[in-house]
Order: structure tokens, then C-alpha cells, then sequence
């Protein structure tokens, strides 16, 4: 059998990497792997440094985005099939061009839809984007069920199957903290950025709740400013000059830098409002640690029996389980020991066969609504 050849979007490899960026990665490795699928890179952007053989869409991102919000214009067939014709195109960050090829777009979670409020001009756009690509038919792959559900409720009708994604493999960690003030201290890590969907303020506030059960406790906010930055910044004046300077936040941090801060937290906190997968709780579970997590979005799911839970509006539960993980010996090693059990399941091959299956099913006419 012929391998089927894909119009790949690799876009979220270029710049800064972001969980997005992750997810694009490792299945693109592990199809790469493979002699069934051949990819056909492409990227809409002027500013990207390509790689050879990457299709460059030569259209202005912005205008094409809002170009194709209203109508199925450019399509972008005589770029994609210029070096031999695609069977299917995927659009791997919610957007996906117009095309005559069967299209698949992924979709890692609905935040911005619930809360456009809080969504810059340009997820806007690429939301419309999304809606009318759906509307013209592409299917949708989410990486959790959770959001599965979240793209049923708010573009119904849609196409969907859900195909997790693989656990991120840890690299190395430098010998020395890159904080000084850890030093011989314990602390509870949350990584990602400060923006609204992190839920950072209920956090810290758990955080002045329970630490004085901790004197030396310490909590780490790891990841560059956001939308909730200013928020998060009251929270912690509002701890008061004792607990205040017990609250460290490192800004964006390199990459070993934050699997350091993960092998030597005490706890990993992940409150999140929403998450379509969660990379850091299979991060957590690789480096050893404890996990405190929310029961919002695709959290549950993914965590499984290797973390404690609590709704991610409740500060006393989420002090209480804080304060739990870092005093009960036995809690600890019953998660952890759950989290090297579960981690390994999530795997970029079997990311990769079930994505293909996808393909296949999409090309061949035979996925259902």
C-alpha cells in the first residue's frame, strides 16, 4: 500500500516552544518514523527559518486567517501538491486552510471559546477560522475527552475523535539549583505561565493557608508573565510580609532549569481552571514528585490515581491536599509509585497509530459525526 501523504502544519516548531509546539513534535518524530505516511511540512509565516522541503504558504498570516473566516479563499492546493498531490491535510494549532483534500484540524482545548474576553485578537481570528473549517467539514482531533466534550457542546455537529497525546521525556537537570534561595529548602512547584487559565492566585492563596504548618516551605511560580500576572501579584502582597517573600517567581526559565525544579520540588501543584492534555503532570509522575492537581478539564483523565484532586475553586481542598501530599509518607509513595506506572502509557507511537487511523478514516469517508 502506498503511504498516505499528509500536509503536515509546522508552524508551532518555529519560535518559542510551547506546549503546542511539544505536541507538534513529538508526533511529527513518530511519524516520521514510519514507512505508511509520508508528511508534506508546510508553514504560514513570512518570518520562520524553514527547514528543507517545508512548503512556505506565502500569504500574511493575519489576512488570511481573516480571509478564511468568511470564505473558503485562497485554497491552498497549488503550494501543498506542488511536489505531488496530498491525500489529507492536518492543521495542527486550530487552524487549518481551505482545501479540496479532507482536512484535519487539532483542537487542545476550548478556554478561548468560554472566555473571549480573555483571548488576544489573534486567537480570535483563529477561532472564526476554526469555526468555519468545521463548518466546511474538517474533522477535529482533541487530546483528551474532556475536550472532546468541550467541541461538542460548543460546535456541534463537528467531527471529533479524541487521540491522546505522548508523555514529554525529561532531559537532563543541571547540578546546581538555579535559584539560590531552594537551597536545602522544600518547596511546591507549579510550571507554566501566569495566565488565567492556571488559576495561580487560588493557589497562592492556598499557599498562605497552609504554610505556616511549613515553616520552610517555599512556593514557585515557574514560567514567563501572562494575562494573570497583575492578579497573581496581589495575591501574594495580600499574604502579608511573613508569608510574601516565601512566594518566588523565576519568570521564563530554560529548559533544564525547570526539570531541576521538578526533580527536587517537594510537591507539584497543577490547579488548573481548564487544560486540554497537561505535559506537567506526566512530567511530575517521570520525576518522582507528588502531584496536587484540579479536577477541571482533561486533569482527571490524564492523572489518573497518581495525584490528589480537589475542584480548582476550592482553596481550603486545595490546602488541605497541599499540606496532605507534603506530610503523609505513605500518600507520597502510593502517588508516586502510580505516577511511574502511568506515565509510560502515554506514548508517541501509539499517538502515531491511532493519528494514522485517523488519517485513514477521514480520507477514506468513514469517520462519523
Amino acid at each position: 500500500m502506498a503511504p498516505l501523504r499528509i500536509a503536515f502544519d509546522t508552524g508551532p516548531l518555529h519560535g518559542a516552544r510551547t506546549g503546542i509546539g511539544a505536541a507538534v513534535a513529538g508526533l511529527a518524530d513518530a511519524l516520521a518514523r514510519r514507512s505508511d505516511v509520508q508528511t508534506v511540512d508546510y508553514v504560514l509565516s513570512f518570518r520562520a527559518h524553514l527547514h528543507p522541503g517545508t512548503v512556505r504558504l506565502p500569504l500574511p498570516a493575519s489576512l488570511a486567517h481573516r480571509m478564511w473566516a468568511a470564505a473558503p479563499l485562497p485554497r491552498v492546493d497549488r503550494w501543498l501538491d506542488n511536489a505531488g498531490s496530498v491525500h489529507l491535510v492536518h492543521g495542527t494549532n486550530y487552524v487549518v486552510p481551505p482545501s479540496h483534500h479532507p482536512a484535519v484540524v487539532s483542537v487542545y482545548d476550548l478556554w478561548f471559546m468560554r472566555h473571549p474576553d480573555a483571548a488576544s485578537p489573534a486567537v480570535r481570528r483563529a477561532s472564526a477560522v476554526l469555526r468555519a473549517a468545521v463548518e466546511r467539514g474538517a474533522v477535529v482531533h482533541t487530546s483528551s475527552a474532556a475536550t472532546e466534550a468541550a467541541v461538542r457542546e460548543l460546535l456541534p455537529g463537528a467531527p471529533v475523535r479524541t487521540v491522546h497525546l505522548g508523555a514529554l521525556r525529561l532531559g537532563d537537570a543541571p547540578d546546581a539549583s538555579p535559584l539560590p534561595e531552594l537551597r536545602g529548602r522544600p518547596y511546591v512547584v507549579a510550571i507554566g505561565t501566569l495566565e488565567r487559565r492556571k488559576n495561580l492566585p487560588r493557589l497562592v492563596e492556598a499557599f498562605g493557608r497552609m504554610a505556616g504548618a511549613h515553616p520552610d516551605l517555599l512556593l514557585v511560580l515557574a514560567g514567563s508573565p501572562g494575562d494573570d500576572s497583575d492578579t497573581i501579584t496581589t495575591a501574594i502582597d495580600r499574604l502579608g510580609p511573613q508569608l510574601a517573600p516565601r512566594v518566588l517567581r523565576t519568570g521564563r526559565i530554560p529548559d533544564d532549569a525547570g526539570v531541576w525544579l521538578l526533580r527536587h520540588a517537594a510537591v507539584v501543584a497543577y490547579p488548573s481552571l481548564d487544560e486540554g492534555f497537561g505535559f506537567p503532570l506526566l512530567d511530575a509522575m517521570q520525576a518522582g514528585v507528588p502531584l496536587v492537581a484540579s479536577t477541571a478539564g482533561s486533569i482527571p483523565e490524564v492523572a489518573g490515581d497518581a495525584a490528589l484532586l480537589c475542584p480548582p475553586d476550592d482553596i481550603d481542598g486545595l490546602a488541605t491536599a497541599l499540606d496532605t501530599a507534603l506530610a503523609d509518607e505513605s500518600l507520597r509513595a502510593r502517588l508516586v509509585a502510580a505516577g511511574s506506572v502511568r506515565w509510560p502509557q502515554f506514548t508517541w507511537d501509539g499517538c502515531a497509530d491511532r493519528i494514522v487511523d485517523l488519517y485513514r478514516d477521514v480520507v477514506q469517508g468513514t469517520i462519523s459525526r
